[in-house]
């Protein structure tokens, strides 16, 4: 007997780390010496105060219960005091804030909430796989729209102006970028916001990656006029080292939230205690926090750039976020490249071809990979380039 699946199957691909992993640890465990370079997942630990809150949080009295759909009080007023002081954003903790259990999660709720079959939702190309997989899921098209290197990897605002945006519901945007590393900038955010109001889109920042860095982190909350179009996404992940911990945000207008927890809350039943504990800790520690892991990823980088150049590629020094991006020689196919590499060298690279059209002949390196590892690899390369 033969049950069929849903046929939203059918626009889908399992993600590309979650297949090209599997083959990553089948080498591993034939004993080949595997260095990861591909991952954004943070290799250093959270800080101290944070895993003392969820120990502290365990013997609790009602720890363990069903948690609110919102997120504890505490929490929300720990975000508006985030956004306050690292962004200049004011938000209203009772109905401008939702936690989430990770902005991934947020990507979902907020197309489940916006978006009906048949509706078009503007992708960046490169970009983040998952806006694209989402659409599918939910029966909406995705229309991508072009980053380029020789526009400093912005939106051509002009371009897009010109074509038939009248299904359009969503423009997913990120900055600082993923894959690309461009920094966003105030003069941007204006731009996108006065796109959005002049055609009625729905704007989602996915602000993950600000802290790393970055000496100028923006919210494009802190744009005036910005809750009328924009919601943005945000996470605990890469800026405390909490990936596995699945704690993110959504910010915005009260209408925009209610909207998303009608969906959320049929989805989950909150986040544990004790996490939402250790959230709490995480956006209130002090700046120094910030320096001293920026210090690790500036060292890491470093290596990376040297790494980059030793293939032959070339990056741009003024990125920021936890990835290098960095373009191939010319005609030089990544997919290709990268397997060499894996296969020759027990090295693993991500291909930029996994993020759009428009990756084609880049490659991503993560900077969440040990000094030591790194100088490795440069060893393994140093022999066979």
């Amino acid at each position: 007997m033969s049950i069929q699946t849903a046929k939203r199957l059918e626009t889908v691909e399992e993600y590309y780390f979650s297949s090209k992993l599997r083959e990553v640890r089948g080498l591993l465990a034939a004993g080949k010496p595997i260095l990861n370079m591909a991952i954004g997942s943070p290799d250093l630990d959270p800080p101290k105060v944070v895993v003392q809150a969820i120990q502290n949080t365990v013997t609790v009295n009602g720890a363990h219960k069903y948690q609110s759909y919102q997120g504890l009080p505490e929490l929300r007023e720990a975000i508006s005091g985030f956004y306050d002081a690292k962004y200049q954003v004011s938000l209203n903790p009772e109905n401008e804030i939702l936690p989430l259990m990770g902005s991934k999660e947020g990507i979902m709720h907020i197309s489940l909430a916006y978006l009906n079959e048949g509706d078009e939702v503007l992708v960046p190309n490169p970009g983040y796989p998952t806006y694209t997989s989402v659409a599918n899921l939910v029966g909406a098209k995705p229309v991508f729209y072009d980053l380029l290197e020789n526009n400093g990897w912005e939106p051509d605002f002009h371009s897009l102006s010109k074509i038939d945006l009248s299904k359009v519901k969503i423009m997913w945007v990120n900055y600082p970028n993923m894959p690309t590393g461009a920094s966003g900038s105030v003069a941007l955010y204006k731009k996108m916001i006065d796109f959005a109001k002049k055609h009625s889109i729905l704007l989602v920042q996915d602000n993950p990656y600000s802290f790393i860095l970055n000496e100028n982190p923006i919210s494009i909350l802190s744009i005036e006029g910005a809750k009328e179009v924009a919601l943005e996404l945000n996470s605990l992940s890469k800026t405390f080292n909490m990936a596995g911990w699945r704690v993110g945000m959504v910010s915005g207008n009260a209408d925009k939230i209610e909207a998303i927890l009608k969906v959320k809350s049929n989805m989950d039943s909150g986040m544990f205690q004790g996490i939402q504990r250790g959230a709490i800790a995480a956006l209130q520690i002090a700046d120094d926090w910030y320096d001293k892991m920026n210090a690790v990823y500036k060292e890491r980088r470093n290596l990376i750039w040297e790494l980059a150049t030793l293939l032959g590629c070339s990056y741009d020094t003024t990125a920021i976020g936890m990835f290098v991006w960095a373009k191939l020689p010319e005609e030089v196919n990544a997919v290709e490249f990268i397997d060499n590499i894996l296969y020759k060298n027990d090295i693993f690279i991500a291909p930029g071809d996994i993020f759009g059209s428009n990756g084609k002949g880049y490659i991503r390196f993560s900077l969440c990979v040990s000094k030591e590892d790194i100088k490795e690899a440069i060893k393994r390369l140093q022999v066979t380039v």
